[in-house]
């Protein structure tokens, strides 16, 4: 896993909903240094399931601590630049949960901090390393699937409802880092558009529509408000069309040969039964800590590092000002072009 017989200590901020997991692969992994929460049940929980665990209620017991080599912020969106920030100007390598902030300009100064000290910044996006993705990266790079002309992904529950950030902002990240990767480039303009119900003016349901230069398509549906859960990304390739289905227990990822092909100006459809996908059994979660530990020792950049979570946050950027404005889209292209140089979406 690293270079090192002893992977470096971290600390977790944030053991509730989603930081416990944290607390569990960094403590498995041995590399668990402390635990930082102000909430008394969460700490009771911590203490009730890995009792021998270094529990705070500071953050500046593990920004202090020399020992302490990596900060894991999984606390609420809304104070994740100001921990980052901290963080890094500690002298800390910083593992943020998604989104990286609620601010673009917030998270080009986490990237631009983090490049002025050498810090690795590393953002959550979980599904980038979850096997089915890989393995779907793998199947598109190698023409498996023919050329790619339309993406769809439903992320969909009657889930945890959140108060600081609408259904855009909690959900589509996953949605959003993995379209851009397997596209590998930006899209041209982003369209958005969704309902309040619960709360005024916090989305809980959304449809974003991405259009690429290329020619391919890609929209992302997501809700809190569902009567079941579904987690579903669809590619349509010129050849072949794989599903990756995240609900299911067992066959994740299934690649369908089938299509409509053009006989003597005709259509005619082209059915086969799907092919399951093997894939090696791995938590991606546990995938993600596993490579914070190594980007720690190897001084390497992560996947998903902080102009990964940059590059999401930007098209969140322009799926919301879409939506506030009723669905009008918004060009993003031109900008990235003129910041990067390039339209491209890079490893």
């Amino acid at each position: 896993m690293t270079d090192q017989s002893t992977p470096p200590r971290v600390a977790v901020i944030g053991a509730g909903y989603w930081g416990v997991n944290h607390v569990r692969n960094f403590y498995e992994l041995g590399a668990l240094g402390l635990v930082c929460d102000t909430s008394a049940p969460s700490i009771a929980r911590i203490k009730e399931k890995f009792p021998d665990a270094r529990l705070e209620t500071n953050l500046d017991a593990a920004l202090n601590d020399a020992r302490i080599r990596g900060v894991v912020i999984a606390t609420p969106a809304e104070t994740h630049y100001k921990l980052a920030r901290r963080s890094i100007e500690a002298g800390k390598d910083v593992l943020v949960e998604k989104p990286l902030t609620l601010d673009v300009e917030e998270g080009e100064q986490l990237v631009q901090l983090a490049n002025q000290r050498g810090a690795i910044l590393m953002v959550g996006h979980l599904l980038e390393y979850h096997p089915a993705v890989l393995r779907l990266r793998e199947l598109i790079a190698s023409g498996e699937l023919g050329e790619m002309r339309y993406i769809y992904s439903n992320r969909l529950n009657l889930g945890k409802v959140r108060r600081e950030e609408n259904i855009l902002w909690s959900f589509a990240p996953h949605d959003i880092a993995i379209i851009l990767r397997l596209v590998g480039a930006w899209p041209a303009r982003v369209a958005a558009t969704g309902g309040a119900y619960l709360q005024p003016k916090i989305a809980d349901v959304t449809v974003t529509n991405l259009e690429f230069a290329s020619g391919i398509r890609a929209h992302i549906f997501v809700s809190w408000l569902h009567p079941h859960k579904e987690q579903r990304l669809v590619v349509i390739g010129s050849k072949k069309m794989a599903v990756f289905d995240d609900v299911r227990q067992t066959d994740k990822l299934v690649v369908y040969d089938q299509g409509v092909e053009i006989v003597n100006g005709e259509p005619v459809m082209r059915k086969h039964s799907g092919t399951v996908i093997a894939l090696e059994a791995a938590e991606p979660l546990r995938r993600q800590c596993q490579q914070f530990l190594k980007s720690i020792v190897r001084r390497e950049r992560p996947i998903t590092d902080g102009e990964s979570g940059l590059r999401v946050l930007r098209v969140l950027d322009a799926a919301e000002r879409s939506l506030a404005s009723g669905g009008t889209p918004v060009d993003v292209m031109a900008k990235e072009e003129r910041e990067k140089g390039s339209g491209g979406v890079g490893e």
